[in-house]
C-alpha cells in the first residue's frame, strides 16, 4: 500500500495528498487540467481574477480540524476575515436585506418581518447549533457502511430532534409565518445543491454555519485555499502531474493493476479517485467493475448545474458588497424547473447569486475595477447553446441594473460564460452538474455511493458524491475518512506481517 495514484487534483485530491504523504506513503496525483484546484479552478484575464467555483468559506471549524493534521491552523496559511454584513439579500418586491455577523441585527430583521420574528429566529438557531454540534462529534467523520453504523445508540435517542422524515421546507414553513423569514432561511440549502422540499429538515443545521457562525473570507480568495493546500502537499514528497487525464483503470483480482492515462501507465498498490464518480465508475471502468451502473446514476437526485458569468468591469459597482441574494418572488416554480425532468428548461426569471470579491480583496481587480461572479442554477442535463447563453445572460443584466440602478453593459472588460457544456467538458461532471448528489433522505450517509469499491479492494473514492457530500468542508473531511481507513489498514497489515 505505499504507492498512491490520485485521480484528480481538486481539494478532494489535493487534501487526500497532503494528509497521506505526511504519513509516509509515495503519492502522485494525475489532474485532466492544467492546475490543482478541480471546480475551485482561477479564471484571470487583463488584471481581473476569477475563483471559479465556490466562493463562501463556511464552517471554519471543519478547516481547523484538517489543519490540525499537520499541527498547524488556517491563519497560518492565509489571512481570514469575517465579513459583516454576511451577505445582503435583494427581494422581489425591491426591498433589500443585511444579513449581519450580529445575532442581534439578525434577530431585529426577523422581528421586523413578523411578530414574534426575533425569538423564532433564536430557537430555530439553537435547534440549528444543536444538530450541528452533534452532527460533528457524532456523524461527520464516521463512514456508513451498513444500517448498523448509522442507527447508533446516541442517533437514535437523537432521532426526534433530527426530524428525520419531516422535509425542509415543511419544518420552516411550521416556525415562520412571513414569506421574507422564510426565503431566507430555505436559501441556506442551497449550500448543499438541494430544494427545501426534497431536504431533510435537520439539514437546516447550515443556517448555524452562516448566520452564527459567519461568512468568511480568505485573503487571496479559495484560490489561495487551493495553494496553500497543493503547496503543503509538495512539502512532504506529493508529485502533482497536470495535463494528464485518466483513461482507463484496469483491475485484475479485485485490485487496480494499472492506471492509465494520456501519457501512459501507473502500477499502484491504491487508487484514490477525486473525479466525477459517474465519469469515473462509467467511463474508467469496465461494467463488470462498476459498483454503481448506468441504471443507478439515472435514478439518482442530481444537483443543480449553472450559468456562471465571469465579469470585470471598470468602475466600482455601488450598492452590491461581497456576496449578494437576489430571490424572485415565484420561488417554488424556480425549484420546479431544476429538479423535475418534466419541467426543466432554461429559466427566464430565476433567483440568483452574486459575488463581488474585489469589495473585500483588492488584488482580484485592477484599481478602480470591481470583478462580478453571477451564479444562476439551471436543470443538469439540458440543452446548452451560447444562444440559450445569451439570452439568459442579457435577462440577468437587466434585473441586475434595474435593482442596483446602474448600467454594468457599458463597463464591461471582460466577459466568460460556463455553463452545462463546460462542467462536463472541463470536469467530466455528469450531466453538467455544478455540485453532485443532491441531500435528499435517501442520499445522506449510508445511501451515497460509498468510499470503498466493491469491486476492487484497492480502489476509494473521495469528494463531494460520497459522504459527508456537497461543499468545500465537506470534501476536505470525506478525504480525512478514507485516510482513517487506509492508515487502519495499514497498521492491521503491518501488524500481520
Amino acid at each position: 500500500m505505499k504507492n498512491v495514484i490520485i485521480v484528480g487534483a481538486g481539494f478532494g485530491g489535493i487534501s487526500s495528498a497532503a494528509l497521506l504523504a505526511k504519513n509516509g506513503f509515495q503519492v502522485t496525483v494525475l489532474e485532466k487540467n492544467e492546475s490543482p484546484g478541480g471546480r475551485s479552478s482561477v479564471y484571470s484575464e487583463k488584471g481581473f481574477f476569477f475563483d471559479m467555483g465556490p466562493s463562501w468559506y463556511l464552517m471554519p471549524d471543519v478547516y481547523e480540524n484538517f489543519y490540525s493534521e499537520f499541527d498547524q491552523k488556517a491563519e497560518d496559511f492565509f489571512l481570514l476575515k469575517k465579513l459583516d454584513p454576511s451577505y445582503r439579500i435583494f427581494s422581489y418586491d425591491e426591498a433589500v436585506y443585511d444579513l449581519s455577523a450580529n445575532p442581534e441585527k439578525n434577530y431585529q430583521l426577523f422581528e421586523s418581518f413578523e411578530p414574534g420574528g426575533g425569538e423564532k429566529l433564536k430557537e430555530y438557531l439553537k435547534s440549528s447549533r444543536e444538530l450541528y454540534e452533534f452532527s460533528i462529534k457524532e456523524m461527520l467523520y464516521k463512514d456508513y457502511n451498513s444500517i448498523l453504523d448509522l442507527l447508533s445508540g446516541k442517533l437514535l435517542l437523537k432521532s426526534l430532534k433530527l426530524h428525520l422524515w419531516e422535509n425542509l421546507e415543511d419544518y420552516i414553513n411550521q416556525q415562520f409565518e412571513s414569506d421574507q423569514a422564510r426565503k431566507i432561511l430555505k436559501y441556506a440549502i442551497g449550500f448543499l445543491g438541494g430544494a427545501p422540499q426534497n431536504t431533510p429538515s435537520f439539514y437546516h443545521l447550515v443556517s448555524h454555519a452562516d448566520l452564527t457562525m459567519g461568512v468568511w473570507y480568505p485573503q487571496g480568495g479559495m484560490r489561495k485555499v487551493v495553494k496553500t493546500l497543493y503547496e503543503l502537499a509538495q512539502s512532504y514528497g506529493a508529485v502533482f502531474r497536470f495535463d494528464e487525464p485518466v483513461e482507463k483503470l484496469e483491475i485484475q483480482d479485485k485490485l487496480v493493476k494499472k492506471v492509465v492515462t494520456s501519457e501512459g501507465s501507473y502500477a499502484p498498490d491504491l487508487v484514490i479517485v477525486t473525479a466525477d464518480y459517474p465519469h469515473s465508475e462509467l467511463d474508467l471502468l469496465t461494467p463488470d467493475h462498476q459498483t454503481y451502473s448506468q441504471k443507478y446514476w439515472e435514478k439518482r437526485t442530481i444537483s443543480p448545474s449553472a450559468m456562471v458569468v465571469y465579469l470585470g468591469v471598470d468602475i466600482k459597482v455601488g450598492k452590491l458588497i461581497h456576496h449578494n441574494l437576489f430571490l424572485n418572488k415565484d420561488w417554488e416554480t424556480g425549484f420546479d424547473y431544476i429538479f423535475d425532468p418534466e419541467k426543466a428548461e432554461w429559466p427566464e426569471d430565476p433567483s440568483y447569486y452574486v459575488n463581488v470579491p474585489s469589495k473585500t480583496d483588492e488584488s482580484a481587480a485592477p484599481p478602480g475595477s470591481d470583478t462580478l461572479y453571477l451564479l444562476i442554477p439551471l436543470a443538469p442535463g439540458m440543452v446548452d447553446t451560447p444562444e440559450l447563453r445569451e439570452t439568459l445572460y442579457n435577462h440577468i443584466l437587466d434585473d441586475l441594473e434595474s435593482k442596483i440602478k446602474l448600467n454594468i453593459r457599458d463597463h464591461v472588460q471582460v466577459k466568460k460564460l460556463f455553463a452545462i457544456n463546460d462542467f462536463k467538458e472541463r470536469y467530466n461532471a455528469y450531466k453538467g452538474t455544478a455540485f453532485g448528489l443532491t441531500h435528499t433522505l435517501r442520499q445522506t450517509a449510508l445511501w451515497r455511493p460509498a468510499h470503498l469499491s466493491k469491486k476492487a479492494e484497492n480502489l476509494y473514492y473521495s469528494g463531494q458524491y460520497t459522504h459527508p457530500g456537497i461543499g468545500v468542508p465537506m470534501v476536505m473531511v470525506s478525504s480525512q475518512i478514507i485516510v482513517q481507513d487506509i492508515m487502519k489498514r495499514r497498521d492491521l497489515m503491518k501488524d500481520r506481517n
